[in-house]
Formats: structure tokens, C-alpha cells, sequence
């Protein structure tokens, strides 16, 4: 087996045009992976210079192996089979800013650098006012990102032409906004000038994006084979979903400079990223929570499973397709197409996603999710979408807690005002009261969705026929 480096395996030399903040299992699978692609299918000829968001991070384990490691795809595509690998070597190199300011604040000098992209967790993107503009470097990545701004427009003169593209992927909805705001923070803060601010908001420009791609990362369990298999001794393997989606909220000039729908990959670029955003969260998002107390209820225990159960399965086509696709804004062949990926990424044969993963905090989860879905049909059909209106009922039912038929312990998982209502609410034995208050909560929905036409009482319908009856049978019921 051969170590990898660049003396074992080919790395083409490029030039440096992106600053990577962060060198995490993500960025490594989705965006390195995406900019491999483009490399080899397009005239994109770049390379990508990572940069550790934090003092402790592991550029020292990429740069031993010369910043090459494989990323292992597996799913679904059209209904065949994936489980391919390819090596990347887009990382020309990787760097600690904590030790190695110096090399950090000298990227800015580089006059082919063109872009920034990151991934520094959905905290990463916040405003520390302790932060200077000496410090070496700053604590928080957009003050270590203004660093380098204003050293590139000091540098050049302020030439609008060293401007940069700026792509944060951090799991924020509408992060590229967010980001701006908290630079323009620290322009004000250290009194930057507004010859910088200009220059700023004229030569540089910050995109909001949304980035898909489920990424269980580094596969202890099979690494070996997977060693053996490569013949290579990498140790930064990072396995990911076949799928991949990354929504750009950027002009079409933008596009022009980042050409990954020439490289024929899913990587849009849009006016708005929102209903792009609510997509993803209504479609993917919203049956995941319905799915998960309704199948582990019924006695199925992974994703796939309910996929692919001949009663749960419609259930969950039911509410995708029937109900919350009727409430989106896209073109339906749009979103029928998005759906079909989605059932694809559920029945991934490569991973046990367990219902129960999901179940935790529900309650919020089906306020986000799932709630503007109710509300949306009902104004738009004049009725309740009775699926996810059983999904409410079923969290209600799976927070009771006990056990299931089969004796498998029920735990629920939530805030502990919330687990402390439930409790008290279900010793109290009135299922209607129990919905009623559940439902008045402010806390858990910020309003009182007593108000909703006919909700309580259609919860309280299916709870006690869940009760009853038992929730596979409650499901054949509606789906009937």
C-alpha cells in the first residue's frame, strides 16, 4: 500500500484563485469536490488554498498528505447504484493562521486570487466586538475575513479589478447577507474609511447560497477495506451522498466566472435564493419530521424501511406530492423532479438512517418545517392537509413516551419545559385538553394555533384513533 502524497500520485500545479475558509468532512466533499470537477471538465484551471477558521483543525493532517485525499460517493442516481471514488487534488495547500499569520495575510497580495468560499459551522458568521484589526489574527472568520480584505485593498491601491467573489456556505438562510453585515460591522468598528467601504461594496461582491449534500464523513468501520481497495494509506477518506444541490444567489457574470453548469453539475445561479431554501425545508425537511414518529410508531426504525413499506411509503409520497408540493411557488416540474431526488436520498442503500435521529426537539422542528405547509394548503384547498396533520398527532402520541408494541422503549427528546408539559398533559388523561393546551403553547408555536379551522379537533381524531386502533392502522385509514 502507498503513502499518499504528491510523489505517489499525480497533483497538477495551478493557480491559486480560492481562499477556503475551513477543512472540515463538508467543504472537503462538496465544494473541493465540486471545484475537482471543474478543473477537469472546464477551463476553471484553479486551485484552492485552505485556511484553518480556528486554532485547532487538522491542516497539519491534510498538508502530510500533500493535501490529496479521496472522496467516496454513495446513493442513488437515477434509480442505479453509486459507490464511486475519486482523488482530489485541488488543495494546493493548507494553513493556521494562529501560527502562520504572515502566510495568511499575504494571500491578499496574491493578485489571481478570486474568490472566498467557507464553512465555519452556522456560529461562525457572528460579530465579536473584541476583535482588532491588529490582532494576529482576529478570533472570528469575518474579522480574519475584513483583515484580508483591507490588506488586499491597501496593497493594490484599491484597484477595483482585485475585487473578490465571496461564497459562504455556512447553514444559514441567507448567509451571504449576514456576512456582509457583520463586515461592514467591523469597517465601523475599526474605522476602515469609506474609500474601503466603497471599494468593498463596489469591487467585491457577497452571495448568499444554500449547499445540499448529506456528508457522514470519515468511514471508520471501513476505512481498511477502502485503503486496500485504493491502494493508498489516506487517512482523509470522507465519504458523501451521491446528490449534491448548491443554490448561488449571484448574477449570471458570476456565473461566467465560476462555470459549474459547464462541468454539467447542480449548481444553480439564481435572483433569489429563498424559495429555493423553502423547497429544501418543505420537501426534505418537513416529511423527515412526519416520517420518523409515524414509521417508528408502526414499527419501522429506518428511513429507507418507511421508504419502501407498502403502507408508510404512501403515506410519505402523500405527503410530499399531495400536500406539501401544493404549497411551494416553483415550477411543479421543478419541484417534481427536487421530490424524486429527495425519495432517492431516503432509500440510500448505504445508510440506516434511524427515524429516531430525527425525532429530537419535534415540536420546533414542526413549526418550521411543516406548520407554514398546513397553514399554505388550507388556504389555498380550503381544507386540512390531513397527513401532516397526523404527524402532529403521531409527535404528540410519541412524546407520551412507554413502549411500543414490540416492547422497544419510546424516548422522546425535547426541551425540558416541553417534556414537563407532555408529561403532566398525558397524566391528565384528556386527549382534547391535552391538544387544546399543546396547541395554545406560545412558547413552542409563538401563537395559539387553536385558531387554525378545525386543527384541534382533527389531532385530537387521529390520537385517539393512534390509541386505538394503532398508528399502521390510523395510516391505512387516511391513505384509503
Amino acid at each position: 500500500m502507498k503513502i499518499l502524497n504528491s510523489k505517489t500520485a499525480d497533483k497538477v500545479v495551478r493557480p491559486e484563485r480560492i481562499i477556503q475558509f475551513g477543512e472540515g468532512n463538508f467543504l472537503r466533499a462538496f465544494v473541493d469536490w465540486i471545484i475537482s470537477n471543474m478543473n477537469e471538465k472546464t477551463d476553471f484551471n484553479s486551485s484552492v488554498v485552505v485556511v484553518q477558521p480556528i486554532e485547532k483543525g487538522m491542516v497539519d493532517a491534510l498538508n502530510a498528505q500533500d493535501c490529496l485525499y479521496h472522496v467516496n460517493l454513495q446513493g442513488l442516481n437515477n434509480g442505479e447504484v453509486v459507490n464511486s471514488f475519486r482523488m482530489i487534488d485541488v488543495i494546493s495547500r493548507a494553513m493556521n493562521p494562529y501560527s502562520h499569520f504572515n502566510d495568511f495575510i499575504a494571500l491578499a497580495e496574491q493578485p489571481d486570487i478570486r474568490f472566498v468560499i467557507s464553512n465555519t459551522t452556522e456560529a461562525g458568521i457572528n460579530f465579536d466586538p473584541s476583535c482588532k484589526l491588529d490582532d494576529a489574527p482576529a478570533s472570528s472568520y469575518p474579522g480574519k475575513l475584513t483583515q484580508l480584505l483591507y490588506h488586499r485593498f491597501k496593497h493594490f491601491n484599491g484597484d477595483v479589478s482585485k475585487g473578490i467573489i465571496i461564497f459562504p456556505c455556512e447553514l444559514i438562510f441567507l448567509n451571504g447577507h449576514k456576512l456582509k453585515e457583520t463586515i461592514y460591522q467591523y469597517i465601523d468598528l475599526w474605522n476602515l474609511g469609506q474609500e474601503f467601504k466603497k471599494w468593498f461594496e463596489t469591487a467585491c461582491g457577497v452571495y448568499a447560497t444554500l449547499v445540499d449534500r448529506i456528508v457522514p464523513g470519515f468511514p471508520r468501520k471501513e476505512i481498511d477495506n477502502i485503503k486496500a481497495q485504493l491502494d493508498y494509506d489516506d487517512n482523509l477518506v470522507v465519504q458523501g451522498e451521491a446528490f449534491h444541490l448548491w443554490v448561488i444567489e449571484a448574477p449570471e457574470s458570476v456565473a461566467d466566472e465560476f462555470p459549474a453548469n459547464k462541468a454539467g453539475l447542480n449548481v444553480l445561479f439564481v435572483p433569489s435564493e429563498e424559495p429555493y431554501h423553502e423547497r429544501k425545508v418543505t420537501l426534505l425537511n418537513g416529511p423527515h419530521t412526519v416520517l420518523s414518529p409515524v414509521a417508528f410508531l408502526s414499527g419501522v426504525n429506518i428511513v429507507r424501511d418507511a421508504c419502501q413499506h407498502e403502507v408508510i411509503g404512501k403515506y410519505i409520497h402523500r405527503v410530499m406530492f399531495d400536500e406539501l408540493m401544493e404549497t411551494l411557488n416553483l415550477p411543479k416540474d421543478e419541484l417534481v423532479k427536487f421530490a424524486e431526488a429527495v425519495l432517492e436520498r431516503f432509500n440510500n442503500p448505504f445508510v440506516d438512517h434511524q427515524v429516531t435521529s430525527i425525532m429530537l426537539n419535534s415540536f420546533p422542528k414542526y413549526a418550521t418545517r411543516d406548520l407554514p405547509g398546513v397553514k399554505e394548503y388550507l388556504k389555498r384547498k380550503g381544507r386540512l392537509p390531513e397527513g401532516l396533520v397526523l404527524g402532529l398527532a403521531a409527535i404528540l402520541v410519541y412524546y407520551k413516551g412507554g413502549k411500543r408494541s414490540d416492547g422497544t422503549e419510546i424516548v422522546p427528546n425535547d426541551a425540558p419545559e416541553i417534556m414537563a408539559l407532555l408529561a403532566r398533559l398525558w397524566n391528565e388523561g384528556s386527549v382534547e385538553n391535552l391538544v387544546k393546551t399543546v396547541l395554545a403553547t406560545d412558547s413552542i408555536w409563538g401563537e395559539d394555533l387553536n385558531a387554525v379551522p378545525g386543527l384541534a379537533e382533527r389531532v385530537s381524531y387521529y390520537i385517539n384513533c393512534i390509541e386505538n386502533k394503532g398508528m399502521l392502522q390510523t395510516v391505512k385509514e387516511l391513505i384509503d
